[in-house]
């Protein structure tokens, strides 16, 4: 996850620069992060927002998001193969509703508590222990290290990730020793509990295996 000085200055190289920035939130956006935009948490304005996925609760459809003088294109200068499809269009209105009147929040508050559950969980995991625990709503990633050097475990990740699937948790990595959480935003606290409970199960055999416990 970016620092915030990070994307903030960003900002200010493209407008010194006259560069657009586009913000990537297929995946972040859509109240995925608990606000509507992740670029929002870092009080920071794109110039185009590019969208997909989560828009229609898994219906096919993208969109992207401009500044007005930007999207000044005449009739028939854009198209594309799945455009206007009137099922994935009453599918993404639908979903806006939901997002907008209850699941938003409730990603801000069940990612909140998913977060500090992992927090809670490092120190009884030595691959654990050292890595970073980040994110923003339902959108969190926990790294599996080595030890105090940091050294990426990616071998471990990728057996605890078969472990969980063998347990019935579907998680994925990122990047080279992530597991990320990015369950559906209308998760329950008690389902986020016993998902928790299978990753640590699955975290633990892998760790046994590994011979660090």
């Amino acid at each position: 996850m970016p620092d915030a000085r990070f994307v903030r200055q960003l900002r200010e190289i493209c407008d010194r620069h006259g560069i657009l920035l586009i913000a990537d939130e297929v995946q972040s956006g859509v109240g995925r992060t608990g606000k509507w935009w992740a670029m929002e948490h870092f009080g920071v304005e794109p110039d185009i927002v590019c969208s997909a996925k989560g828009l229609a609760s898994g219906m096919p459809i993208g969109a992207i998001i401009a500044r007005r003088h930007l999207m000044s294109w005449p009739p028939g200068a854009h198209g594309n193969t799945f455009g206007g499809n009137p099922i994935s269009c009453a599918a993404a209105l639908a979903t806006l509703e939901l997002i907008e009147t209850e699941y938003m929040a409730n990603a801000a508050e069940q990612g909140a508590y998913l977060q500090d559950a992992l927090v809670e969980m490092q120190p009884r995991h030595p691959s654990l222990r050292y890595g970073r625990i980040q994110g923003l709503g339902l959108m969190i990633g926990a790294e599996l290290v080595q030890d105090e050097t940091r050294k990426p475990a990616h071998d471990l990740r990728n057996r605890t990730e078969r472990l969980a699937i063998d347990n019935g948790l579907l998680v994925l990595g990122a990047g080279e020793s992530v597991i990320r959480f990015c369950p559906p935003l209308m998760i329950d606290r008690a389902t986020i509990d016993e998902g928790l409970e299978r990753f640590e199960r699955s975290l633990t055999k892998a760790e046994e295996e590994a011979g660090l416990l």
